[in-house]
């Protein structure tokens, strides 16, 4: 699966599948609980495959920097706790991607990629997979 079909919800944890689109929303699974879920069109929903990270010099596509994770990490889980202290969180951050915008990119920012990205790890997700999104 890539990052096209994977989406985040404002205001509810964890990432969900996009199954199917349908008249006025989305049926979601949960990669949680893998409970599915019809969520409608005026939620605020974000395609992974859509985000980026802000560098010093442009944005870096997310699956970009959850590649960089996968390889620091050796394909492991994050060596530090999404909800580890904000400096820990930035320290790690800074050793994945130097030239991160420290000013446009929050701790919550960092704390959601590495919750992110265990869980794609756990679902079985490709990291390997080319980049494909166009906004750099």
């Amino acid at each position: 699966m890539s990052l096209e079909k994977i989406l985040a919800i404002s205001k509810k944890p964890g990432l969900y599948k996009l199954i199917n689109p349908s008249r006025g929303g989305y049926v979601v699974q949960s990669m949680i609980d893998n409970k599915k879920h019809f969520v409608k069109m005026d939620r605020s929903l974000s395609l992974l495959s859509e985000i980026s990270i802000y560098t010093l010099e442009e944005e870096v596509p997310l699956l970009e920097v959850f590649k960089k994770i996968f390889t620091k990490e050796q394909g492991k889980v994050t060596s530090v706790s999404p909800k580890a202290p904000k400096d820990e969180l930035e320290s790690y951050f800074f050793s994945v991607l130097p030239d991160f915008d420290e000013d446009r990119v929050y701790s919550s920012d960092i704390k959601k990629i590495l919750a992110w990205y265990n869980l794609l790890l756990k679902d079985g997700f490709d990291f390997k997979q080319p980049v494909t999104n166009s906004k750099n």
